[in-house]
């Protein structure tokens, strides 16, 4: 049976979609982009700035889920742009310094709201 997980922490879903479904010990969390779940207004700044917010979203998230980072065994970036890859690679390389899990990073011709980058996650869950 999966379970619908949801957070105030995050960014609210914006379509017909859930923040996290866990099914079978596994967090599977939907695509985050920099907003800031306070406003859900999209953060002002480059690449650095928005990956940031991006990780401190899916952060949150995996917090509601029972899950951490340190638990994420699999991430897909997406970038608007491929020339953004080693700023937002060394904003992501600091929040998973240590086992940092397996990952795909695609360039994606556009992004909900026109944002330079999005990430999912899966993670396994701890509680």
């Amino acid at each position: 049976m999966s379970k619908i997980v949801s957070t105030e922490k995050a960014p609210k879903a914006i379509g017909p979609y859930s923040q996290a479904v866990i099914h079978d010990g596994l967090a599977y969390l939907s695509g985050q982009i920099p907003l800031d779940p306070a406003t859900n207004q999209l953060v002002s700044g480059d690449i650095t700035v928005q990956t940031e917010r991006v990780l401190e979203n899916l952060k949150a998230l995996l917090e509601a889920c029972g899950a951490s980072l340190q638990s994420v065994v699999k991430t897909t970036v997406y970038l608007n742009d491929m020339g953004d890859f080693p700023k937002m690679n060394e904003v992501y390389g600091r929040y998973f310094a240590q086992n940092p899990p397996a990952r795909a990073t695609l360039q994606a011709a556009r992004l909900p709201r026109d944002v330079a980058v999005e990430i999912d996650a899966i993670a396994a869950v701890t509680r």
